[in-house]
């Protein structure tokens, strides 16, 4: 039995909680993934994993034997790492978990890496708060980019702070809904040759006056939620949002669809392309500021790619470039 790759399977059984999903990843069949969990509970003499006709889950002791697979999976990505880098040459994998808010500085953060060490190659991964925490506990991510609130003063987590966001209204009026939004690339579009235009940051706008609009907002158990929850309770308002969604891609597509309303960080109104009728103004009355920082585990010795990602998340033209992307935006009314 290979106890590296059974301890792989596991982890990513875990990822997953499917044996189908978990053994496609890995690149096996189903039944060569849960023969060797089933080997590996037998050479440890426990029950690792909880079955009936599907996933349940881990038993206890099966908790204990995944905490010391992502501790040697860990080690041993940092030792390839170390004997396949040269001086100034990073080579090896890094894992990267983002809030989905926050995905769009991630992706121009690994594209910024890519091109200067290309020997690294970044996996992104689009994750809940709670489990970007947990993975930096267990040690399945390497880094992660959040809400620096959260684990603020946290034992074992050190931050890097990125950038602080601001918070907009994306709108699209009823009168205006009926234009239809231009193809991207179609003939229609000035831009379409040169890339998209930004889209123009109108005046402020009141929280008081926009939560009066239909609203898409994410899901309650997102953080970014909880942060707007804190606004509405502190104005004493009562939102009913029209559409509750934990995907950042649906609101803005509800919203280009029109007439409807979504409150979003700096970082995701960046991405959006001008369409007629699309409307975009600061949000004011309070001024919520969000601080986002890389965060990683202060338990271990960080491998080389993650050496040569946290230079680059404290170099100044990474930061500039990072604000330029989020927070207040440029206003042009």
């Amino acid at each position: 039995m290979n106890l590296i790759d059974a301890y792989r399977y596991l982890a990513a059984l875990e990822r997953h909680r499917h044996f189908g999903r978990a053994a496609d990843a890995c690149h096996i069949t189903q039944p060569a993934l849960s023969n060797a969990l089933r080997a590996l509970e037998s050479h440890l003499g426990v029950a690792i994993v909880r079955r009936s006709r599907q996933f349940e889950g881990f038993t206890p002791e099966g908790q204990e034997v995944l905490a010391v697979a992502h501790r040697i999976l860990r080690e041993q990505e940092t030792l390839v790492q170390d004997l396949a880098s040269s001086a100034g040459q990073p080579r090896g994998r890094l894992v990267i978990g983002t809030v989905p808010t926050a995905l769009p500085i991630a992706a121009r953060f690994a594209a910024w890496l890519v091109r200067q060490h290309p020997g690294i190659a970044p996996q992104l991964r689009s994750m809940a708060s709670q489990d970007i925490e947990s993975g930096l506990d267990d040690l399945s991510l390497d880094i992660g980019l959040g809400f620096a609130e959260r684990v603020q003063g946290r034992a074992g987590v050190q931050l890097t702070p990125q950038y602080e966001e601001h918070h907009h209204l994306l709108w699209r009026s009823a009168e205006e809904t009926a234009q239809p939004t231009p193809a991207v690339g179609s003939a229609s579009e000035p831009y379409a040759a040169a890339g998209p235009a930004a889209l123009a940051v109108g005046p402020p706008m009141p929280w008081a006056q926009a939560v009066e609009r239909p609203l898409c907002l994410l899901t309650p158990e997102m953080h970014h939620r909880a942060l707007l929850e804190r606004v509405f309770a502190g104005l004493g308002l009562q939102v009913r949002p029209v559409l509750e969604t934990d995907s950042v891609l649906a609101l803005v597509v509800a919203v280009q669809a029109g007439p409807l309303a979504a409150v979003m960080p700096g970082a995701l109104v960046a991405t959006v392309a001008p369409a007629p009728g699309l409307h975009v103004s600061p949000l004011t009355q309070p001024d919520l500021r969000t601080p986002i920082a890389f965060m990683t585990s202060a338990r271990v010795r960080p491998s080389r790619a993650l050496e040569a990602a946290l230079a680059l998340a404290g170099r100044a033209d990474w930061l500039q470039h990072a604000r330029a992307f989020s927070g207040a935006l440029s206003v042009h009314h």
